[in-house]
């Protein structure tokens, strides 16, 4: 059964980080894209950054550029999130998903499949 399990989210104060982990079971992580998304209350659903098979290719939404870090650890079927300098914007419940799309760097939510239940990260003073 394919299974993508999102930690770490929590709140945090403005200026803060965290680190979220999306834990894969099921199937051979390294044949998998894997994106990060995020959806806030009210607004759409978008694309945050996502890391190819090896790792060796990464793309990130213009809004967490210098701030945010992806990776992976395939030996862990793990990928990392790390979120730092936090702002009260990136409030929002954090997903993984995985894609095999051609087109899987353009961070379209259709292109990718089994999504895990998210985490809520929450940044606040």
């Amino acid at each position: 059964q394919v299974q993508l399990v999102e930690s770490g989210g929590g709140l945090v104060q403005p200026g803060g980080s965290l680190r979220l982990s999306c834990a894969a079971s099921g199937f051979t992580l390294p044949y998998y894209v894997i994106g990060w998304f995020r959806q806030a209350p009210g607004k759409e659903r978008e694309g945050v950054s996502c890391i190819s098979n090896s790792g060796g290719t990464i793309y990130y939404a213009d809004s967490v550029k210098g701030r945010f870090t992806i990776s992976r650890d395939n030996a862990k079927n793990t990928v990392y999130l790390q979120m730092n300098s936090l702002k009260p914007e990136d409030t929002a419940v954090y997903y993984c998903a995985r894609s095999r799309k051609g087109s899987w760097w353009q961070m379209i939510g259709s292109d990718y499949d089994d999504w895990g239940q998210g985490t809520q990260v929450t940044v606040s003073s």
